[in-house]
């Protein structure tokens, strides 16, 4: 059975889930071709939410425009009440678009809350967007604001899409952007379930060290010259071709081959791809992220063509390819 760290002792419920934290750089470590790791500092780090696993993040980057707003005051993340309230956002939406620092989502990937740091990776693609442009160019008192979880509030597991109850038989599937959401997911594991994880990453420098306990699998796949994904689909089908008896034990249990899937192509199209199922009391549970076509593809091999029950997989369109992020 999979637990999640227990709450502090101290957590009250009035507290909002997630808020807003100011923070600086304190050291970037290079740890591939395409992985940065930042470690931010801040006074009130020492209540960051400590669950880490696929938790998602927002940061919030500098304007980059000359004539723009300087820091983030404009935006009301320092203000007490503003914070109290959990209304961040609607502030941010509330100001002209010029106004708005731009911002993405992430998963912390270490939380040191005595030493009041986290650890952020991001995986670079030169200065295609704001968030890697500033990733490239962070050095150690550079100043953002992170908005992330309250380890005091009673909702402090919101954003957690990792759920798979008591399943024992685990497949995880990412590209880059979902390598520190499976990295730290899979180090969380113990022996008493087997997790299989596959990542498809830019090149071969892109491999990292991983710590796994024992009985559990993760393949990188280098993408080289192929296109995006498609190592990925290829390699995912394969080893579900060779586990069905872990994948559909049951064939009077799973869904039907061919029988409909809850997923509106409108959505695809709008980027709406999201679904965290709470996993089984046992079985076989899949977990994808990633680009959105590669995703999609992949649940519906799963659910359509396999015949898995859809309640037993996870799957986040992370991004879409000639898009940025939905705010």
């Amino acid at each position: 059975m999979l637990t999640l760290p227990t709450a502090p002792d101290r957590v009250r419920a009035e507290r909002p889930a997630y808020r807003p934290y100011r923070v600086a750089v304190r050291a970037v470590a290079e740890l591939s071709p395409t992985f940065r790791r930042v470690t931010f500092t801040g006074d009130e780090l020492d209540v960051f939410g400590s669950a880490c696993l696929d938790q998602r993040i927002k940061v919030i980057f500098p304007h980059e425009a000359d004539d723009a707003p300087r820091g983030f005051d404009h935006l009301g993340v320092f203000d007490p009440d503003c914070i109290a309230q959990g209304a961040w956002y609607d502030r941010w939406r509330a100001l002209p678009e010029e106004l708005r620092n731009p911002f993405r989502t992430y998963t912390v990937r270490a939380v040191r809350q005595q030493q009041r740091e986290i650890d952020v990776d991001f995986a670079l693609h030169g200065d295609a967007g704001p968030a890697s442009r500033w990733a490239n160019r962070a050095r150690p008192g550079d100043e953002l604001v992170v908005v992330g979880p309250d380890d005091l509030s009673a909702g402090r597991l919101v954003g957690i899409d990792w759920r798979p109850g008591g399943c024992g038989e685990l497949l995880l599937v990412g590209d880059e952007t979902a390598v520190p959401a499976v990295c730290g997911i899979l180090e969380s594991l113990g022996d008493e379930v087997r997790a299989t994880a596959f990542l498809e990453v830019p090149e071969p420098g892109d491999v990292l060290d991983v710590r796994l306990a024992p009985g559990h699998e993760l393949t990188w796949l280098p993408r080289g010259g192929r296109e995006r994904g498609a190592e990925l689909v290829e390699q995912v089908r394969g080893w579900v071709a060779e586990h069905r008896h872990i994948v559909t034990p049951d064939a009077a249990a799973a869904v039907r081959p061919g029988a409909s899937v809850a997923l509106d192509e409108s959505d695809v199209e709008a980027g709406l791809v999201w679904d965290a199922p709470d996993g089984a009391h046992d079985g076989f549970y899949a977990w994808i992220a990633g680009e959105t076509s590669t995703v999609v593809t992949l649940r519906r091999h799963l659910v359509r063509e396999v015949g898995v029950d859809r309640s037993r997989v996870a799957f986040m369109g992370y991004w879409r390819r000639g898009r940025a992020e939905l705010s």
